[in-house]
């Protein structure tokens, strides 16, 4: 487990557990490896976001041959996909770069990390209740909740509902987790752990249960089970929106992951 808080460390631990999140995933969908000076996974999901270049070590002589070969792979699958930015890879002008190669910038996830050692608490919102996701029928419901607004829609969600079948529910780096209202389903949350850190991920909330508390609540119990586990940090990537209330739970950013994607015209 990590225990480094330093702020280049945090850095560190928010890419590196959201590049292990991204390879898994896209391993779990038989997507294409790659691991020397880049680092992808492509050809798993017909989500963007998901044929991803993680890491790159480059510099200027050979950084345009790499985001070209990132490209075949890209078209030989037949998928769009997305090159993550994060403050380890190089050359400086790699953003520049992608644009140049047909990438579109369409912003940054927010890299947060907190000290689960500092979290408390707090009573559940009235009529909330939060339980992991322990069988087919609970997987269904989540993923039903996923795809009323989360991302690409329902197509994502199924997307992410075949993985995490495959990845199963005993997984020691996976947990789900789903929020019911009154009854209701209502919201997600997905813990990975990974690189030594907690890293929470789909924490989504349906429109007409917003602003009461569900989203913070479904994203500090993964991470109360997490330190459970001796797990010391806690990362994610925020939206604009969401970066509130993790920084009322604790969370402070300490990087950004610029998205760069890329689509066939």
């Amino acid at each position: 487990m990590r225990e480094d808080f330093s702020a280049a460390a945090l850095a560190a631990a928010i890419e590196e557990n959201g590049a292990e999140f991204l390879m898994a995933m896209g391993r779990a969908g038989g997507g294409e490896e790659r691991d020397d000076q880049l680092r992808w996974t492509i050809g798993g999901s017909p989500i963007d976001y998901h044929n991803a270049v993680v890491a790159a070590h480059l510099d200027v002589t050979d950084a345009d041959a790499a985001i070209a070969a990132s490209l075949v792979s890209m078209r030989a699958h037949g998928v769009p996909g997305s090159w993550h930015l994060g403050p380890g890879m190089t050359p400086a002008d790699l953003g520049q770069r992608l644009v140049d190669h047909g990438f579109d910038y369409v912003g940054d996830d927010i890299g947060m990390a907190a000290d689960l050692d500092a979290l408390r608490p707090s009573p559940l919102p009235a009529g909330l209740a939060i339980g992991r996701v322990a069988t087919p029928e609970d997987l269904a419901v989540w993923v039903e909740t996923l795809g009323r607004g989360f991302g690409e829609g329902p197509g994502e969600a199924n997307w992410v509902g075949e993985l995490y079948s495959k990845l199963g529910f005993e997984n020691p780096l996976w947990r789900y987790y789903l929020g019911r209202l009154d009854g209701r389903p209502v919201a997600t949350a997905t813990l990975f752990l990974g690189a030594g850190v907690a890293g929470v991920y789909f924490v989504f909330t349906v429109p007409e249960a917003r602003n009461r508390g569900i989203g913070a609540a479904l994203t500090l119990a993964p991470l109360l089970e997490a330190r459970a586990l001796g797990y010391r940090i806690g990362v994610l990537g925020a939206s604009t929106m969401g970066e509130p209330v993790y920084r009322r739970l604790g969370f402070r950013e300490y990087c950004r992951i610029g998205l760069f994607e890329w689509r066939e015209n």
